[in-house]
């Protein structure tokens, strides 16, 4: 879901992003698996309650664990965290190389990071708030470049 809204007060931009079908598919070979193991060993109500507690598991995962990014009220929402416009100094839309870099040997340990392996571009925010060690946050999007126009444009409002 992409939205952006622009006014002369507000800047709205929202995304969610689920599992992709790949990773349905995979999670599902393997939960048919170890079912398929239950049932050769203890037979098939073994089978059908590993399955069952597998599907109930991985919906609840699959529920609860999309990347909810937010934008509006001079606010940025990335899953729990919050974050007031009035911290950021400045946002950088990242392709895939330099994402793979900064979530990997130029990371900086006390970076905000809040990714997904399966999106291969996002945003580096970079923060200026002299109570907080956090220097950036890392954020997986697939709309990086929507992202980064709203934020760019909120950070001109202020």
């Amino acid at each position: 879901m992409h939205e952006v809204e622009n006014s002369s007060t507000t800047e709205r931009f929202t995304e969610r992003t689920p599992w992709p079908i790949w990773l349905w598919l995979f999670l599902l070979f393997l939960a048919g698996s170890l079912s398929l193991a239950f049932w050769a060993a203890l037979g098939l109500a073994w089978a059908l309650g590993t399955a069952a507690v597998q599907f109930i598991g991985l919906a609840y995962a699959a529920w609860h664990t999309p990347l909810q990014i937010e934008l509006s009220n001079q606010v940025l929402r990335v899953g729990v965290a919050t974050l007031p416009i009035e911290f950021i100094t400045s946002v950088r839309e990242l392709n895939s190389n330099e994402m793979q870099k900064l979530r990997g040997p130029a990371v900086d340990p006390y970076a905000y990071a809040s990714i997904r392996f399966w999106i291969p571009t996002g945003v580096q925010v970079v923060l200026s708030d002299p109570q907080d060690r956090t220097p950036y946050w890392l954020v997986s999007s697939k709309k990086a470049h929507q992202l980064t126009d709203a934020l760019s444009r909120q950070l001109k409002i202020t």
